[in-house]
């Protein structure tokens, strides 16, 4: 069983909290990303799931059961690191047959002991048993590297060495699969095509997942759910259709995907709609909402028109704003909009032979009240 319980989770180094209270529920074959910035407290929730740091308080549960005071190797835990851990010196089979070997080591058979310390020592010295040479051969196929099985990892493409990262934790038969970040030493070509590789086995072999990263389009594009971290909190769990459509606080609309960010200043109902009212502008909304809140817009929910262009303004938020920055992005074009005293974020889908609204141009903003949430 591969499901993974944090209950009450608390960590601190030196007086200093860097987990507060992780409570998270990871479900048998869940694809789970812990998402947020740099240093705020991913890494280390993983690390104390894999035993390799001890939690000041909480519990941790693995299957059925708890696991706190089990030693990492004893855990049934595979690991992919950022830097993947490869032994330079060792061939492809060799690396991903690894963890067998220090698998077998923890055996209580004398026998089987010496011979994976000769192995370790000399390959030539301690052949491998054929159903453990079986077992690294069918991994290395299913990840199609079985004809790199004698290269030396260092001659290996980054995308190619990430595989093996992955064949060695896989090859275990982990009841739950830890990968910290196993991306960011690749281009971005090699991140695209890796991240269905990953999720295409994961999905295949069916095992439970939690996935570290900071890039919200690796976590959006291939998690079940995401959980968002802050300050050694999490924040919001959710689907990735649900964080981006439905943030719980400013920071994750800012940093779950782009958002403009309105201060409002006060809220009235007024019929089916609330009117919202902040410096400079009145918006109206269909969501609830209350004074001293944000209104939340994404680029791509804001319709941008010439200035001349007659509106109908009973059904929709019409802004007037002037272009400061004209950017082409291929798909779509991103203006910078002054109103006001506010500047806005618009994404307008570009198409072949279109022409780009200039710096300067005097437009209209269109907004769906549906399309204004209030946080």
């Amino acid at each position: 069983m591969g499901a993974v319980t944090v209950h009450q989770l608390n960590k601190e180094f030196s007086g200093v909290k860097a987990l507060n209270n992780v409570n998270l529920e990871i479900e048998e074959g869940e694809f789970f990303a812990l998402l947020g910035p740099s240093g705020r407290g991913k890494t280390t929730t993983m690390r104390c799931i894999a035993g390799f740091e001890d939690p000041t308080s909480g519990t941790i549960t693995i299957g059925n059961e708890q696991v706190n005071h089990i030693p990492p190797n004893r855990r049934n835990c595979g690991m992919v690191f950022q830097s993947y851990a490869l032994f330079p010196h060792m061939n492809v089979f060799e690396n991903v047959a690894y963890s067998l070997n220090i698998k077998q080591l923890n055996e209580k058979n004398v026998f089987a002991k010496m011979g994976v310390y000769a192995r370790l020592l000399n390959r030539r010295l301690g052949r491998m048993p054929k159903d453990m040479e079986r077992k690294v051969m069918e991994i290395l196929e299913y990840m199609e590297l079985d004809q790199y099985a004698e290269r030396l990892t260092s001659e290996l493409s980054g995308g190619q060495q990430q595989r093996v990262a992955l064949g060695r934790a896989l090859v275990m038969e982990p009841a739950v699969l830890l990968m910290d970040e196993p991306l960011s030493n690749l281009d971005q070509k090699l991140r695209h095509s890796m991240r269905n590789t990953i999720r295409r086995i994961q999905q295949d072999l069916g095992i439970a997942t939690i996935f570290v990263t900071h890039d919200q389009e690796e976590a959006m594009s291939m998690a079940d759910r995401v959980a968002v971290m802050n300050n050694g909190e999490v924040m919001q769990i959710g689907k990735p259709t649900d964080l981006y459509s439905h943030p719980a606080t400013s920071f994750i609309a800012n940093f779950v995907g782009t958002s403009n960010s309105l201060h409002v200043n006060s809220a009235i109902q007024d019929g089916e709609y609330t009117i919202l009212k902040g410096d400079g502008f009145t918006l109206k909304t269909l969501h609830q909402s209350k004074d001293n809140g944000t209104a939340i817009i994404r680029p791509e929910s804001i319709q941008i028109h010439h200035r001349d262009t007659e509106m109908n303004s009973d059904s929709m938020n019409i802004l007037e704003g002037e272009i400061l920055i004209s950017t082409y992005l291929g798909s779509i074009v991103r203006y910078e909009v002054k109103f006001a005293n506010h500047q806005l974020i618009v994404d307008a889908t570009y198409a072949s032979g279109e022409s780009i609204l200039k710096p300067g141009t005097k437009v209209k903003l269109a907004i769906d009240p549906e399309r204004v949430l209030v946080i």
